[in-house]
C-alpha cells in the first residue's frame, strides 16, 4: 500500500470568499451556486437554477471551476460549519454565495475532484472542522482556521479506486431521487385536474384540522427501543432526507427528539419560510421503525385523503398562509391557533377517493425508491470513514 501525504489546506488550495449582494439582485441574470446548494449536496449540481445580477469582474473574482471546493463558512452550529460542495466542471459566468468559502487548487498536489468531494464530507473531516470552530452567536470559519485544516491525499490510483465505489453509490442515489422528483410530477397532474374540476359546486371551505380523518400528533414518544435516528427539520431538503445524523439511545436524545413517526401522516417545518415536508405513508417502513422527529416539525395523521393533503401541504396556497399564520418576535414559526386558521377546500369523499386510487401505485413506488435511498446512504456512511484511512483500507 502507498503511502499517503496530508497537507495543510493552504498548500494545496488558494481561499477566496464569495459574493454579497442585495436581495434585489437576485432571480435574474446569471448562475449562481447558493448556500443551500452547497450545505445540501456532495457535487454542484449540473444545472444551478438560481440567479444572480453579476457583473464580468464579479464572474472572474467568484467563478466556479471544476476542482473547485466549497465550504460553508457561518452556520447556526458547529455541526453544520464547514458543509461541502465540489464542482466537477467549470459553470461559464457563474457566482457563488458569500457565506460560503472557495478552495481552489493550487495545482501543485494531484487530487480528483471526486475524491475531494468525499473527502470533505468524510467523519475525519467534519470532526475536525467542529472541533476547531468558535462559537458566538453562530459559529464560523475563516482564512486562518483553514489553513490550520487538513487533507490526506493518497496516490492518484488509489484514488481512482475509492472514487470508483463510492460514487457508483452517489450517482444510484441520485438517479433514484430523480425518479420521485418525476413520479412526484405526474401526481401533480392528477391533483391539478381534481382541483380544477368544473363541478365543484358541492366543494366546502375548511380549516385543516377539521378535515374530517385529520388529527394532529402531540410529542411523546411510546416507542423507543435499541437506537433510533434523530431527523431534524435541517435535516430534509423539501421532500428528501439529506442528513444523516448518528444513532442516538434514549437517554442521549436531544430534548427536542420527541415525536414519534407513524404511517400515515405528513410532516412540515413549523418554521418561516422552511419549505420542508416529510410523507409516511402506507408503503413506508424504515422512518417508522428507525426514526425519531425533532419538534420543530408539524405531524398530522390522515385515516383517508392522505395524498389529497398532501398535494395541499406541497402547494403554493398553503405557503402562502402559512406565512400569513406566522407569529413569535424571537422565533417566527406556526402555532396550533395559526394551523387552525389555515383553510382549504375539499371536494365530496368520491373525488377525494378517486384522485387516491390515481396516484396511490405512485406513491408506492416513491416509498420503495425512498427504502433504497436510505440504504445506499447507510452504506455511504459506513464506507466513508474506511475508505479516507489509510490504516482502514489497509485493514480491508
Amino acid at each position: 500500500m502507498s503511502e499517503w501525504k496530508e497537507y495543510n489546506l493552504d498548500e494545496v488550495y488558494d481561499f477566496a470568499s464569495g459574493l454579497s449582494k442585495g436581495a434585489e439582485e437576485f432571480g435574474f441574470g446569471h448562475g449562481f451556486l447558493g448556500f443551500k446548494d452547497v450545505f445540501h449536496n456532495f457535487f454542484v449540481p449540473d444545472e444551478l437554477t438560481s440567479l444572480v445580477n453579476s457583473t464580468e469582474k464579479e464572474q472572474q473574482s467568484c467563478s466556479i471551476k471544476r476542482g473547485d471546493v466549497f465550504l460553508t463558512r457561518t452556520s447556526e452550529t458547529d455541526e453544520d460549519l464547514g458543509m461541502s460542495c465540489v464542482a466537477l466542471k467549470d459553470y461559464p459566468n457563474a457566482t457563488f454565495n458569500g457565506f460560503t468559502k472557495r478552495l481552489r487548487p493550487k495545482g501543485n498536489v494531484e487530487i480528483l475532484p471526486e475524491y475531494a468531494g468525499f473527502y470533505f464530507r468524510s467523519p475525519k473531516f467534519r470532526a475536525t472542522v467542529s472541533g476547531m470552530s468558535s462559537i458566538t452567536t453562530r459559529a464560523s470559519l475563516n482564512n486562518g482556521m483553514l489553513a490550520q485544516l487538513t487533507i490526506s491525499v493518497p496516490p492518484i490510483e488509489e484514488q481512482k479506486a475509492i472514487v470508483d465505489t463510492l460514487f457508483t453509490i452517489h450517482l444510484k442515489i441520485r438517479l433514484l431521487t430523480e425518479q420521485n422528483n418525476l413520479l412526484e410530477k405526474i401526481t401533480d397532474v392528477f391533483y391539478t385536474q381534481l382541483i380544477n374540476t368544473l363541478d365543484n359546486e358541492n366543494w366546502e371551505e375548511i380549516s385543516i384540522l377539521d378535515f374530517p380523518t385529520l388529527s394532529l400528533i402531540k410529542p411523546g414518544i411510546s416507542n423507543f427501543v435499541g437506537e433510533k435516528i434523530y431527523l431534524a427539520t435541517a435535516d430534509i431538503q423539501e421532500r428528501t432526507i439529506v442528513n444523516h445524523k448518528n444513532q442516538i439511545t434514549y437517554n442521549q436524545r436531544p430534548s427536542r427528539a420527541n415525536m414519534q413517526p407513524i404511517r400515515n401522516s405528513i410532516w412540515f417545518a413549523k418554521m418561516k419560510d422552511s419549505p420542508k415536508f416529510l410523507l409516511i405513508d402506507s408503503f413506508t417502513k424504515q422512518i417508522v421503525e428507525d426514526y425519531i422527529l425533532s419538534t420543530g416539525f408539524y405531524g398530522l395523521k390522515i385515516e383517508n385523503g392522505l395524498y389529497f393533503i398532501w398535494k395541499f401541504i406541497n402547494s403554493n396556497e398553503f405557503s402562502n398562509q402559512k406565512s400569513s399564520n406566522i407569529s413569535g418576535s424571537v422565533m417566527e414559526a406556526l402555532n396550533n391557533e395559526g394551523l387552525k386558521g389555515i383553510i382549504l377546500n375539499i371536494p365530496p369523499n368520491d373525488l377525494i377517493l378517486d384522485f387516491e386510487s390515481k396516484v396511490e401505485p405512485y406513491y408506492n413506488k416513491i416509498s420503495s425508491n425512498n427504502s433504497q435511498i436510505q440504504s445506499l446512504n447507510k452504506m455511504l456512511n459506513s464506507l466513508l470513514p474506511k475508505l479516507m484511512s489509510q490504516e482502514a483500507i489497509t485493514e480491508i
